[in-house]
């Protein structure tokens, strides 16, 4: 499933998180100063300043600031694609592979446009705090804002988002044809050793449908797992200093970073939580998966034959798929009824640790917004495998069908739930 598409995959998804975690070391510890000697900048006119010397006044420094600011950016980014084109160049000279420039490379950039998409967000957490201060002193103080302000204000959440709405359709768009890729590189395998696997149950389903499903989740969550973690890089030093601003919450009394702490505890707790309920979910769907592929199986063999579909067969097979589908509707009740009340609960959450702060009115509403922004990114990335659930346990049930189709060729004892009689399978 994964060799097929990417080169050693075992080492080549260890290599990229020790790598990254390197990187990111690097950065912090020594990296972020190397930008006045190494950074290309100054060609594009994002150099370095001169350094200042004392006295130094307040629009001095201010001056050097601004001019500071877009360089360091200019060097981060100059730092972020020297480290990609280290690694993608490293794994296609060191194990080069027939699908690599859509493996390797092709994941380098979606990476680096998911990092992307989470600055905007950041800039747009910032925004909220300059329009909803705006907002306030306006309601506060009638006509103390001007029109153009409010207005030019906007405009500037249209410039952050209008770039970010034409990466992502331009990164949906590569994402297709780079989940079509990793379905093609599967489905060659298996065509290439058809007749061995054809009179393996559902060959025909695990090789057309479980491969393209397969290819499809996997990325979709790869995505939002990496969108996760860079989500919490962004998002969790923002709650880190907002959560000064917040010196009680409710029950527990002061507790430094309060925010932080319960962000995390939730989550945490929400996670467990819903992991226990949907424990038993990923088996019946793969049950679920069987009894369709028995009906499917059915139905194309009466294309061919008017001997077969029969409409009394046909009716017990079905009777089948309903009978399991029943039982995981059931299943999915009390999954649902978890789930949905922890986020509901979960939405609660940061007004209620709030509320001392807001009745003493230590803050403003840009802040509060800004807040509530931040822990609910801070939040969801945390959250991940609540969010992501259901499309997790479709993701096992596909693995254990293809998992054990691969077991099937290598001639290994199967596992027991592919034992299964058709009655226990529902």
């Amino acid at each position: 499933m994964f060799h097929s598409f990417f080169p050693n995959p075992k080492w080549f998804f260890l290599s990229f998180v020790l790598w990254s975690i390197f990187c990111v070391v690097l950065w912090f510890g020594l990296a972020i100063d190397w930008g006045a000697t190494l950074s290309l900048g100054g060609l594009f006119g994002y150099g370095f300043p001169e350094a200042l010397v004392e006295p130094i006044s307040e629009d001095v420094q201010t001056a050097f600031d601004e001019t500071r600011e877009p360089a360091q950016n200019f060097w981060f980014y100059q730092y972020m694609a020297l480290s990609y084109a280290a690694f993608c160049l490293f794994w296609m000279l060191y194990s080069p592979h027939r699908w690599g420039r859509w493996s390797v490379l092709g994941s380098a950039l979606i990476i680096f446009v998911t990092w992307y998409q989470v600055q905007i967000d950041v800039m747009l957490n910032s925004w909220y705090r300059d329009f909803f201060d705006m907002v306030q002193r306006a309601l506060a103080e009638p006509n103390s804002v001007s029109l153009d302000e409010y207005y030019g204000t906007i405009l500037t959440a249209f410039w952050i988002v209008m770039p970010y709405m034409i990466v992502t359709v331009l990164k949906v768009y590569f994402t297709q044809h780079y989940v079509f890729r990793w379905r093609t590189a599967m489905n060659e395998r298996y065509v290439a050793i058809w007749k061995q696997v054809r009179h393996i149950e559902g060959a025909s389903q695990r090789v057309q449908d479980d491969t393209m499903r397969f290819a499809r989740i996997v990325e979709g969550l790869g995505v939002s797992v990496i969108d996760s973690f860079m989500t919490l890089i962004a998002f969790l030093p923002i709650l880190w200093v907002l959560s000064e601003n917040v010196k009680e919450i409710p029950i527990f009394g002061a507790i430094p970073q309060a925010l932080v702490v319960i962000a995390i505890g939730w989550s945490v707790f929400g996670t467990g939580l819903v992991y226990l309920a949907g424990l038993r979910l990923p088996g019946l769907e793969f049950r679920n998966q069987r009894v369709e592929a028995s009906f499917r199986k059915e139905l194309v063999y009466g294309e061919d034959d008017e001997m077969r579909a029969e409409p009394v067969t046909l009716a017990e097979l079905f009777g089948n798929v309903r009978r399991n589908y029943y039982r995981l509707f059931l299943e999915y009740v009390y999954f649902n009824v978890i789930r949905y009340t922890y986020l509901q609960i979960g939405n609660l959450i940061p007004l209620f640790a709030m509320g001392p702060t807001v009745v003493a009115g230590a803050i403003t509403l840009g802040v509060f917004q800004q807040i509530i922004n931040a822990f609910g990114r801070v939040e969801n990335s945390f959250q991940f495998l609540i969010n992501s659930w259901p499309t997790i346990i479709e993701l096992m049930s596909i693995h254990k069908r293809l998992a054990a189709f691969e077991a099937s060729i290598a001639g290994q004892d199967l596992a027991g739930i592919e034992n299964e009689g058709e009655m226990r399978a529902i």
